[in-house]
């Protein structure tokens, strides 16, 4: 079953004795992956949110039309493309130099790959009900989210958390980080 986040999340938490000895100034250098990589998740996780309630709930928003909820729907998959295309294209090879997790036959890339097999359906289903063919049903749409949604979260969660400070010092250099493509 997809989860629902109530709580913002918060920047990548580490603990003083589990980090290499870097001063403020070199953590927010090192961080700074995470916390930017971090506001886009943040706002994937609202809508996913915001779309699996209605759907648990079996009704919409108070206020929100059925072509409102559809086309947030539609937003969010086309943003989650997007997503995870400029990652593939601009952000991945270049951690995958050093970083073994952003290779293409690991785990964040397969999560991409599990992610988009159950998005491509949701997509899918929403596009017919935005187009009259089907009539939009929360239990079917509901279902759809529960066969991607574990691994949306999980995915949300490992890539912030390879982006943390205290990971990306065991690779690069704070010259490396200033010049990262995010």
């Amino acid at each position: 079953m997809a989860k629902i986040q109530e709580n913002p999340p918060a920047t990548v938490a580490t603990t003083p004795q589990s980090l290499p000895k870097l001063s403020p100034s070199e953590f927010r250098i090192y961080n700074s992956m995470a916390d930017h990589m971090d506001l886009f998740h943040y706002r994937f996780r609202q809508t996913w949110n915001a779309l699996y309630t209605a759907a648990s709930r079996g009704k919409r928003p108070e206020g929100m039309s059925i072509k409102q909820f559809v086309n947030g729907g539609l937003q969010f998959c086309e943003h989650l493309h997007l997503h995870h295309s400029i990652e593939e294209m601009h952000i991945f090879p270049v951690l995958a130099r050093k970083m073994p997790a952003f290779r293409k036959e690991l785990e964040l890339l397969t999560q991409h790959k599990q992610i988009h097999a159950g998005l491509d359906q949701f997509q899918a289903y929403l596009e017919a009900c935005a187009s009259g063919e089907r009539e939009l049903r929360m239990t079917e749409l509901k279902a759809l989210m529960d066969r991607f949604g574990t691994v949306l979260w999980t995915h949300l969660d490992d890539e912030v958390e390879q982006l943390g400070a205290e990971n990306m010092s065991k690779y690069w250099t704070p010259a490396e980080m200033r010049s990262m493509p995010m």
